[in-house]
């Protein structure tokens, strides 16, 4: 039996570089970063952490599901977010979901880190003043619920789970729905992922583990928008960030059934996991990955164009994927996008954010630059460190690798 193609209809994301996607596209080609200094809780003078990728407040006014009624009890921004992406995503597709079409509409849309945040305010009030908590208060920290939201909103009733594999999420919730296309469980999937990490505690925990970025012990901190450094030698960790990106795929006889034109295949994809460290990587199983991956698309290393990689900015985790690049292609390694240099990291929802970048670059014909970037003598790859590069692409491979070593990657085909 051939295997059906599955392509993707309309996309939308909000990240540190804005809310609009034609508004984002423009800042990434003219390099700027949208690392700021951090405003989401108040710091004190010894707080490790001073600059995070913050997403802006919107307009609510033109989206009646934004309404302060209708959120008035979904506290965690997650749900905001998540409900206005998939809702531009949906406008951008051209698709309307139907009573009689929801029964095939599944949902993967999920989040690494749900809504943590709600928990926290919830227990500062009861060590505070002893009130309990608002009844909304597990449900807004229950990571499965913005699927389950998405579901209510959009009225899809189709399988629905939370594809949760830590910064790879975004991407695994594509693969996810992509194997419920292939087994004729759903015609059409809502993928993505939201993610609002700014909440003092989780900040504070990525710098104790040494992942988020601060300067070295006695040096002065830098300028918001030079310290997400990935694959440059004077890297030092991430840049916690905010964001969400919505995905729709569906099926290409579904597509053509209902007059849709899509421009990008879900080409191929693979999932390994290190078994390894919890969170260094394993460049053995991040290696098979991406040989899986480009495999599963039918292709070979010298068909790829360009790589949007993960590339977080820590030491080991750039080194290992650089490295496993080198292994792959060779002294032909395709350029390589690196888009956290310029929106930091903003967990599950990196991913689903970059793949649409990656998207905007092959419709543009551009490649976005890693910016920040100095020589590391231990990993030769071209970064686009120029600048924006012109480039016909038909072929990317993403990449994206999470902590308890969730390792997903997939190859996005153009199509016209």
């Amino acid at each position: 039996m051939t295997k059906s193609k599955t392509v993707i209809l309309g996309y939308d994301c909000v990240s540190s570089l804005g809310t609009d996607l034609a508004a984002q596209w423009e800042r990434a080609i003219r390099g700027d970063c949208g690392i700021v200094p951090l405003t989401r809780f108040p710091l004190k003078d010894d707080f490790p952490v001073r600059v995070a990728g913050e997403v802006a407040a919107i307009d609510v006014k033109p989206y009646p599901f934004l309404q302060p009624r209708e959120l008035a009890h979904w506290t965690s921004p997650i749900f905001k977010y998540a409900l206005l992406v998939v809702h531009r995503a949906l406008q951008r597709s051209g698709l309307a979901i139907t009573k009689d079409m929801a029964p095939r509409v599944a949902i993967t849309f999920s989040s690494a880190v749900g809504g943590l945040d709600a928990v926290l305010n919830a227990d500062r009030l009861m060590v505070k003043e002893g009130k309990m908590p608002h009844p909304f208060t597990n449900p807004n920290s229950c990571i499965n619920m913005v699927g389950g939201k998405v579901s209510i909103f959009t009225g899809a009733t189709g399988p629905i789970s939370a594809t949760i594999t830590a910064c790879a999420t975004g991407i695994t919730s594509l693969i996810v729905g992509e194997m419920l296309i292939a087994r004729n469980l759903a015609d059409v999937v809502i993928g993505g992922a939201v993610d609002f990490p700014l909440v003092e505690p989780i900040v504070a925990g990525f710098a104790t583990m040494n992942g988020a970025y601060r300067p070295k012990e006695g040096e002065p901190h830098e300028e918001p928008g030079k310290v997400s450094r990935p694959f440059s030698v004077n890297r030092r960790g991430f840049v916690v960030s905010e964001g969400a990106g919505a995905i729709i795929i569906a099926s290409a006889e579904f597509a053509a059934a209902h007059g849709l034109k899509p421009v990008f295949e879900l080409a191929g994809w693979s999932m390994t996991s290190d078994a390894s460290h919890f969170v260094a990587p394993n460049l053995a199983t991040v290696q098979r990955c991406i040989t899986e991956t480009i495999s599963n698309a039918g292709l070979k290393p010298t068909d790829i164009d360009a790589v949007n990689a993960h590339a977080t900015s820590t030491k080991i985790g750039d080194k290992v994927e650089a490295d496993a690049l080198r292994n792959i292609f060779g002294d032909k390694i395709p350029p390589v996008s690196a888009n956290k240099s310029q929106l930091g990291h903003a967990m599950g929802a990196s991913s689903a954010i970059e793949t649409i970048l990656a998207m905007e670059g092959m419709r543009n014909e551009q490649l976005l630059p890693t910016i920040n970037y100095s020589n590391d003598p231990a990993i030769t790859i071209d970064c686009v460190a120029e600048g924006v590069r012109s480039l016909r692409q038909e072929f990317v491979l993403k990449n994206a690798f999470g902590f308890g070593g969730c390792n997903s990657c997939l190859i996005l085909k153009r199509l016209i």
